[in-house]
């Protein structure tokens, strides 16, 4: 989860798990903010993360030392982090998903014990109803 990374980053080891948690949480952070960052962020946090392109590769491409690029990409790092600090999207997605999921694993219990138990149609009607909104606002 997006918290869990957080406290890994925030406790700075350098674990290969740390490093994986916090390029997905880059990463998801970037499908949230990533328009907001300039366009030479965004295209050097594409090539990093996304193509997984060494900072020496990008520096190539982009005719900038490596050192440059990874200024580039710090710099763009804070700025999602502090972007997420301020509005809190991709937590709440992550949450919210979490609640539907739930709310799909009590759905499929409540058909289950309705097969068991009595066999309304009425009870199996409303739960499909309410599985299909909750896909669809999964889908939003």
């Amino acid at each position: 989860s997006l918290v869990g990374s957080e406290m890994c980053i925030r406790d700075r080891v350098h674990s290969e798990g740390c490093a994986v948690a916090k390029n997905l949480e880059i990463t998801v952070l970037y499908d949230f903010y990533g328009d907001l960052l300039t366009e030479k962020q965004q295209e050097v946090i594409e090539l990093y993360y996304n193509e997984d392109l060494s900072l020496a590769e990008i520096a190539s491409l982009s005719g900038i030392t490596r050192q440059g690029v990874r200024d580039s990409i710090k710099r763009a790092e804070g700025q999602l982090t502090e972007f997420e600090e301020r509005m809190g999207l991709a937590q709440r997605f992550t949450e919210i998903k979490g609640k539907l999921d739930e709310i799909s694993k009590n759905i499929f219990e409540i058909e289950q014990v309705n097969q068991r138990l009595c066999g309304s149609g009425e009870i199996t009607q409303r739960a499909k109803a309410i599985a299909r909104l909750t896909r669809g606002i999964a889908e939003l």
